[in-house]
């Protein structure tokens, strides 16, 4: 078994079971599914999210893995992932407790709580309007550049998040938002793979997925090299001849995600 509290969660919840004390936990529930739940609820009057998981069975498992989907099998890749991510240096939420018993993963029994991150909006959401109203350019290239040197780091420290659209990238707005002085900060991690290093194959998935995301922001060409520049972290002339591969693979895996949005929703 493994557990990690914080001080606050030491105290509340001495002398009981954790994971009995997590499953008593109410508020707003935002995701009811077979073996999952995830809740925002309000402890001595702050904010936390929780995400519990009890296992899902060896015929989902083998159901995912049939299909060439990795099943979530516990709350231990969110925990993993949130640990590197703070090590690096990449903001993103603060977990202050986990814990995990049972070593069947079909039946596993585990949970995360992290700390609400309020105010924020995502950047799906801060976005939305830009094509009908763009933002001040030196907003925009800011973010533009933060989020790609987010990603970049994220990636270089190992981490893939199998999640990555903007909408999990959420900008802070307890003080104004300028091209000078903002937030943000990187959320949803519990699809998120953490190694020593991440193969290209899974990085290239998430750039597609954060690519196909803005795909109806109004970005222009110039906003997608400036992407790069701060992803890659070189002269702009090397990245076009040694990621020309690449950039064709995303722009038709951004286009085929985007042509599956357009028939399907958002049932991605």
């Amino acid at each position: 078994m493994k557990l990690v509290l914080n001080e606050t969660f030491k105290r509340l919840w001495a002398g009981r079971d954790a994971f009995d004390a997590v499953e008593a936990l109410q508020g707003e529930v935002y995701r009811e599914l077979e073996g999952r739940r995830t809740l925002r609820t309000e402890i001595e009057g702050r904010g936390y999210f929780v995400k519990i998981h009890r296992g899902i069975g060896w015929g989902e498992i083998v159901k995912n893995l049939l299909t060439a989907k990795l099943p979530v099998l516990g709350a231990g890749q969110e925990w993993k992932a949130i640990q590197r991510l703070h090590e690096v240096g990449v903001p993103t939420m603060t977990a202050v407790a986990y814990g995990e018993r049972g070593s069947n993963p079909a039946s596993q029994h585990s949970f995360i709580v992290t700390e609400e991150l309020a105010p924020t909006v995502s950047l799906e959401d801060f976005s939305i309007d830009w094509v009908k109203q763009p933002p001040e350019p030196r907003l925009k290239r800011a973010l533009i550049a933060e989020v790609a040197k987010m990603t970049g780091n994220m990636h270089r420290a190992g981490v893939n998040h199998r999640d990555c659209y903007i909408c999990h990238f959420l900008l802070h707005t307890d003080r104004p938002v300028t091209a000078d002085d903002f937030h943000l900060s990187v959320i949803d991690l519990h699809r998120a793979q953490t190694r020593e290093h991440i193969s290209r194959r899974w990085r290239d998935k998430d750039l597609a997925a954060l690519y196909f995301s803005a795909l109806d922001i109004g970005l222009t060409r110039r906003d997608k090299l400036r992407f790069l520049q701060g992803y890659f972290r070189q002269p702009l002339r090397d990245i076009l001849r040694q990621q020309e591969s690449l950039l064709g693979w995303l722009e038709g895996k951004a286009e085929k995600l985007y042509e599956r949005k357009q028939r399907y929703g958002d049932a991605l």
